[in-house]
């Protein structure tokens, strides 16, 4: 079976406050849903209908059965996700404070090691890999071994391909400081695998990791010229830019009414990847993916908030907003 997407790295279980605007210390009650970046960009683009796959580690433990439950309830294939002994799998818990727009994430089970950072080398499905759509990965992944070993393996696996060659691979620069000795030690690891990459997605920060600091077009072009085909540089409450060598296309934000902000990008990550997919110009992919994270920043879940393309293409439409064409819209 060919995969429309393989994504590899971090999955967690997600503890979310039942109880809205309060601190950790206040909150009664708590819901658990799938978590981890990767695994939800896997998740929002099932649910976009296409053909995904994990690739991950969790722990031999009831949380780990958990995952793979709600894995296979979104239509994930969680062929490649194996547990590993005497490792927990982690848990992330969060704040939802919309009214300051903060969402504080605490991270447990993650130190000094976790099991999705035991993914090896040798253990990778290569052609897999290799004949994936689009491979997605993340820069944490390039945190620690042997997950570090495996992600330079697989992004080598992959053909080195242009824009028309319809192959993508992406890097999300998702850069978490608690998971890096250093900022140098992080752009060093994004230095050996931005050679292999088609796509990379940051905000600022992120952008600032891997290829230094300055204006988003400035981000942009010099992750042009580390060979990356489309920049992504995510503008904040200005929206979103993405840059190749001949396009600048930039896609205002989609107001919402904020609950919580977690899995906004990676509701972005799985509707983008669904527009390269479709072949969408670069302005209808933006603009489907930027509606796609507002929908989930309106909700309180990251994986179970991810919306259809019905939910997305019905906000455009509500907003006066460019509608790509797809099924629901044909």
């Amino acid at each position: 079976m060919s995969f429309d997407l393989i994504t590899m790295g971090r999955i967690s279980v997600d503890i979310y406050p039942n109880d809205v605007g309060v601190t950790l210390d206040r909150v009664e009650s708590f819901g658990k849903y799938l978590g981890g970046s990767p695994s939800n960009v896997a998740v929002a683009a099932a649910r976009h209908g296409d053909r995904t796959a994990v690739v991950t580690r969790t722990g031999q433990d009831p949380f780990g059965e958990y995952l793979h439950s709600e894995l296979a309830k979104f239509g994930v294939d969680d062929r490649y996700v194996s547990g590993v002994a005497g490792l927990q799998t982690p848990a992330t818990f969060c704040a939802i404070l919309p009214e300051e727009q903060q969402f504080p994430l605490y991270f447990y089970g993650r130190f000094p090691t976790a099991p999705d950072l035991q993914i090896a080398a040798e253990e990778l499905d290569v052609d897999a890999i290799r004949d994936a759509r689009i491979f997605w990965s993340t820069v944490t992944g390039l945190c620690q071994e042997p997950s570090a070993s495996a992600h330079i393996a697989a992004h080598e696996a992959r053909p080195r391909t242009g824009l028309r060659d319809g192959q993508y691979t992406v890097l999300d620069l998702d850069y978490r400081p608690m998971f890096w000795e250093s900022v140098d030690e992080a752009r060093a690891q994004v230095s050996q695998i931005l050679p292999h990459v088609t796509v990379a997605i940051g905000n600022d920060e992120e952008c600032a990791v891997a290829v230094g600091a300055g204006t988003p077009d400035e981000q942009a072009d010099r992750l042009l010229e580390a060979g990356v085909e489309i920049a992504v540089v995510k503008l904040g409450p200005e929206g979103v830019m993405a840059k190749t060598r001949t396009e600048r296309v930039v896609s205002a934000p989609v107001p919402v009414e904020t609950l919580n902000g977690l899995g906004a990008g990676d509701s972005f990550g799985g509707a983008f990847v669904h527009g390269l997919l479709a072949g969408w110009p670069l302005t209808q992919i933006l603009d489907f993916a930027n509606a796609a994270g507002a929908l989930v920043a309106s909700r309180l879940s990251c994986a179970d908030a991810m919306p259809t393309t019905d939910e997305v293409v019905a906000l455009l439409a509500e907003r006066g907003r460019l509608v790509p064409e797809t099924e629901a819209s044909a």
